[in-house]
């Protein structure tokens, strides 16, 4: 027994010795580490430290880029002006805000239509917080201990069940309730703007009382304005309010690429196309004890564009056309006529100088220049000069060649005329000069694989329709044209297979195009050939922090889409008989412009809507 006992006492021993030697070395390790801490690299873990504790945040937004005119006139720039924002603090409770909201709304005046009952609602739960939690009953809270639902839930039952008389607040009290729902818009601890453009009164009180309106702030922020007033203003496009921020549709995208809620983007055409150089970048401030703000990093304003649009000239066409369509539409047989539009284009570049269209709405003037890109029309005999391609290409008629102007008469279809008084025998120069259909339709007829004679039968040939339509197509008749706007439509493609449809296609009568893909088929036949994209970009400029434009970063350049397949003998064919047109004596275009310009051009009438059109070039 006392070998045994002493045995338990060695192993006893051994053990009490080995947890020593443990405990003596996972000290050493923690004074080791201890002194490594404090004392070796206590600079390296101090500054890892601080890293761990940074936080930074962005402030408002900053102005947007500049735009100019391409003779660097400034058409978009920015105005400051005062505004009163607020940023919540992490230690501040609901009351506190409402308190808060109260005291300003009894200083600052503010518009408060846009307040939703919705809205009413959460700042009823949010001041009377035993009433909302008093609405939701015991089976409720059941469903909630089961988790069958959950607090957003119960949330959601709340706003529900709050009665509208409830909600019937006083004028004063929606005032309230509006300064509420706006400090609460967004992120929970982002900067939002309270009010824009505040009095001085306004300003100065919040700016003194700051005590008083913790997280409230005074500060310039700005708005665009426009120097030459509504001129081209549709187009440059708008930007949303700080109120607005980014669009809800386009949430996800733009907080992909970093964007606050209440950011201020570009919401249509130009502003929203060219977001990405005009959008500001904003001053960073890193978050200090007390939720103080120390600036890190000054905003800086985007980047500055330069247009292709000159808008002198932009303006001088805006009002011309203005008084043309007031003017012309007192005259007879205009009971469809409203509006007319034009588009001055370099058809070597593809750059657009000038582009408006103004429409006469009860009586009143209005900008149309949005269906430029948007609305299709029937664009008449303008698309002759590719209709003439396709026969040139195909065989169907040869330079030169002379047919009878007659009425054309096919089995099923209504007798087809030129005009009231037949031509007679014409070339291919006096065709296009004198707008005839009939020369147009025998050329389609002999393209079906058929040659005219009166009442013949035509049958349908798709190949003729893919024919023709390829050739309209590679001038851009029925493809987006890729201008630089965010919206543009390819126009309206017939699926009517009738064999006759093909006369009503070679003269324009059949398929609807916009006036910006007219503008580019005619400035593909000007350039001989090449299908150009428009543009209304220019240049971009790097920001600058003065009144004068920032230094060059790109130019855009001219960017060719395709080349149109046929001879070069062909399209300038084609172009002889487009100056035939506002020079030959009787050309349906001449007397238009001065000839001393040297014009070019195709009149075109669409028959279903007795509108007259009429695309010009002007010749260098």
């Amino acid at each position: 027994m006392t070998k045994r006992k002493r045995n338990y006492e060695i192993i006893i021993n051994k053990r009490f010795i080995l947890l020593m030697i443990l405990i003596i070395f996972l000290f050493s390790l923690v004074v080791i580490k201890y002194i490594d801490v404090m004392l070796i690299n206590n600079k390296k873990y101090k500054e890892s430290l601080s890293v761990l504790n940074y936080s930074e945040v962005n402030g408002a937004s900053s102005p947007r880029g500049r735009i100019y005119d391409r003779n660097y006139n400034i058409i978009v720039d920015n105005k400051s002006l005062k505004i009163i924002t607020y940023q919540k603090s992490k230690k501040t409770s609901s009351k506190e805000m409402i308190d808060s909201a109260k005291l300003l709304s009894e200083h600052i005046s503010i518009d408060y239509n846009k307040l939703t009952n919705r809205n009413k609602k959460e700042y009823l739960c949010a001041k009377e917080k035993d009433y909302c939690s008093s609405l939701i009953n015991k089976k409720d809270k059941e469903k909630l201990e089961q988790r069958k639902i959950n607090q957003k839930d119960i949330y959601e039952l709340k706003m529900e069940r709050i009665p509208d008389e409830k909600i019937d607040f006083s004028d004063e009290e929606k005032k309230v309730a509006y300064i509420y729902y706006l400090m609460n818009k967004g992120y929970t601890y982002e900067e939002k703007t309270i009010k824009s453009d505040v009095t001085d009164e306004e300003y100065a009180y919040v700016s003194e009382n700051s005590n008083l309106l913790p997280g409230f702030n005074t500060k310039i922020d700005w708005e665009r304005v426009y120097p030459y007033g509504d001129v081209f203003k549709t187009i440059l496009g708008k930007v949303s309010s700080s109120q607005q921020g980014i669009p809800k549709e386009e949430k996800e995208y733009y907080l992909s690429k970093g964007y606050s809620l209440n950011d201020r983007v570009g919401i249509s055409y130009l502003e929203k196309e060219y977001e990405e150089y005009l959008h500001g970048e904003k001053a960073k401030y890193e978050v200090v004890n007390s939720h103080e703000m120390k600036l890190v990093k000054e905003g800086l304003r985007g980047k500055d564009i330069v247009l292709s649009i000159d808008i002198n000239l932009q303006k001088d066409v805006e009002e011309i056309i203005s008084e043309y369509v007031r003017n012309t539409k007192g005259e007879p047989n205009t009971e469809y006529y409203d509006h007319s539009t034009v588009i001055i284009q370099d058809p070597n570049t593809g750059e657009i100088l000038a582009m408006a269209s103004k429409r006469l709405v009860d009586g009143e003037i209005v900008d149309n220049t949005t269906s430029i890109l948007t609305s299709p029309i029937m664009p008449g005999s303008v698309v002759k000069g590719a209709s003439m391609l396709v026969g040139y290409n195909t065989g169907a008629v040869h330079i030169g060649e002379t047919m009878l102007d007659e009425c054309v008469k096919v089995a099923g279809v209504q007798e087809k005329c030129s005009s009231v008084d037949n031509l007679g025998v014409i070339n291919d120069i006096t065709a296009l000069a004198k707008s005839s259909n009939v020369y147009q339709f025998k050329i389609a007829i002999r393209v079906n694989g058929q040659e005219y004679r009166r009442d013949m039968k035509m049958n349908f040939n798709q190949n003729s329709f893919d024919t023709y339509r390829k050739m309209y197509r590679s001038f851009g008749l029925g493809e987006k044209t890729g201008i630089d706007l965010p919206v543009e439509s390819n126009g309206y493609t017939s699926k009517d297979k009738a064999a006759g449809n093909l006369l009503d296609y070679v003269m324009g009568q059949y398929e609807t195009y916009t006036p910006i893909q007219l503008s580019q088929y005619i400035s593909t036949i000007a350039n001989g050939g090449e299908r150009l994209e428009p543009h209304l970009l220019k240049e971009i400029h790097s920001s600058s922090q003065t009144d004068e434009i920032g230094v060059l970063e790109q130019k855009k350049e001219r960017k060719k889409l395709n080349n149109i397949n046929t001879q070069e003998k062909y399209i300038n064919r084609v172009k002889e008989g487009f100056i035939a047109v506002t020079n030959s004596p009787g050309g349906y275009g001449v007397g238009y412009m001065d000839s001393w310009m040297k014009p070019a051009g195709k009149t075109g009438t669409s028959q279903r809507l007795l509108l007259d059109t009429l695309h010009m070039i002007i010749q260098k």
